[in-house]
């Protein structure tokens, strides 16, 4: 039997991931200017699967008002809402209803190639069991490491401080109905939730379908800036046909440029990078490559913006430079507002992630800020820092200069 529905799990809320999470759900945050739950429902279809369920749960409203029925995606969605958020495996077991025969489950919150999907497929269709996607990665303590035997699943060992290996659980599956059972048999963790991962090992049997590719999951706020670089990647070229280019103006490379936007003189662009619709770019701004600027933004007057997330409705008009940076919705720096990204002892740039500082891993990290933030003229912020939405910053300030 082909494969014909999809699960994915996003009724998360994602603490690690606050500000930008104070105000939509994580799946909707966007990369190259689209959300990652509109990325991975565009994957699906592409591989001929059109049904999908999603869970969802926190801030529901922002999910089934962008997708409604999933027509204008190409597909047709069902929701199914997680009231009581119980774990991973409870999340499934919401869907029991609606799905009886064996189905593609992943999470709303990794971004990966579509070679992962069609590899997945064929395996289903060698196997005809259960599979769990696993990949290789860097930095294992932070995942699900997978131990294998013959082939199949035989423990996973979450977040371990001493990793015996670096494949992990890649959080793509396909199940057959026997995982609903699986789930009734399973107890609560040490954490107090239901985990899929226990329930998977009550399975019979579930191979393994190791993917070697780029797969990423969007656990902390830096990740969205690696998956925008990754995504922008396969930008081709597209001048939408009412945009306005005056005198003066360069655009290298792979640069999407969406409708009603205006590219004022002396302005560059280097690609890849993505641009919305009804935006005013310059005079004498410069865009490098890796960055994506949302719809109706306005990037001014000698304005460079590095490697950088900007969302819709957000102006940064005068003198200011964006660095590896996540702007949030609805924000105005203020003219010669400037991120640093770059730490005085060239060290890997930490941010702190649920009261702990962690290191990104980046040499280069600015900031994340949250929506509607506004800063004074000559504001200065320190790298890898967050700020909260609706913050002001008065003018002059210099932004955490008193913290790691």
């Amino acid at each position: 039997m082909r494969i014909k529905k999809a699960l994915i799990l996003a009724a998360g809320e994602s603490t690690r991931l606050h500000p930008l999470t104070f105000t939509r759900p994580k799946p909707m945050l966007k990369v190259a200017n689209k959300p990652m739950l509109e990325i991975i429902v565009g994957l699906l279809r592409e591989v001929g699967i059109k049904e999908i369920v999603m869970l969802v749960g926190y801030k529901k409203d922002k999910i089934i008002e962008y997708f409604k029925s999933g027509e204008s995606f190409g597909v047709n969605i069902e929701y199914i809402s997680q009231k009581d958020r119980k774990g991973t495996a409870h999340a499934v077991f919401c869907t029991r209803d609606l799905i009886q025969e064996p189905f593609l489950c992943l999470n709303g919150d990794v971004i990966f190639e579509k070679k992962l999907l069609e590899g997945l497929l064929r395996e289903y269709e060698e196997r005809k069991d259960n599979l769990m996607t696993v990949t290789e990665t860097e930095n294992p303590q932070n995942f699900g490491v997978v131990k294998v035997e013959k082939g199949r699943v035989k423990a996973i060992i979450e977040k371990p401080r001493k990793p015996e290996s670096n494949l992990i659980n890649a959080g793509i599956y396909i199940f057959k109905p026997e995982i609903y059972d699986a789930i009734n048999k399973t107890e609560k963790s040490d954490r107090g939730e239901y985990e899929l991962t226990d329930s998977i090992l009550k399975l019979n049997y579930t191979y393994i379908y190791k993917f070697e590719g780029f797969w990423s999951d969007v656990g902390k706020p830096w990740d969205l800036l690696t998956v925008n670089e990754e995504i922008l990647k396969n930008t081709k070229k597209h001048i939408a046909k009412r945009v306005k280019i005056e005198e003066n103006v360069i655009i290298r490379d792979n640069v999407r440029v969406g409708e009603g936007t205006r590219i004022l003189p002396g302005t560059v662009i280097e690609g890849p990078a993505d641009i919305g619709k009804d935006c005013k770019i310059g005079p004498c701004a410069y865009i490098r490559k890796g960055s994506s600027i949302g719809d109706n933004c306005h990037i001014g007057n000698s304005v460079e913006v590095k490697c950088s997330v900007i969302l819709d409705n957000t102006n940064v008009p005068h003198l200011s430079y964006v660095g590896d940076s996540v702007i949030g919705e609805g924000c105005n720096l203020g003219a010669g507002t400037n991120i640093a990204n770059l730490r005085f002892d060239d060290a890997v740039v930490r941010m702190d992630v649920k009261g702990n500082l962690e290191k990104s891993g980046r040499r280069k990290l600015g900031c994340i800020m949250g929506d509607d933030v506004k800063t004074g003229i000559n504001v200065s912020i320190m790298p890898g820092k967050k700020i909260e939405p609706g913050s002001r910053i008065s003018p002059g300030e210099i932004y955490g200069i008193n913290e790691d």
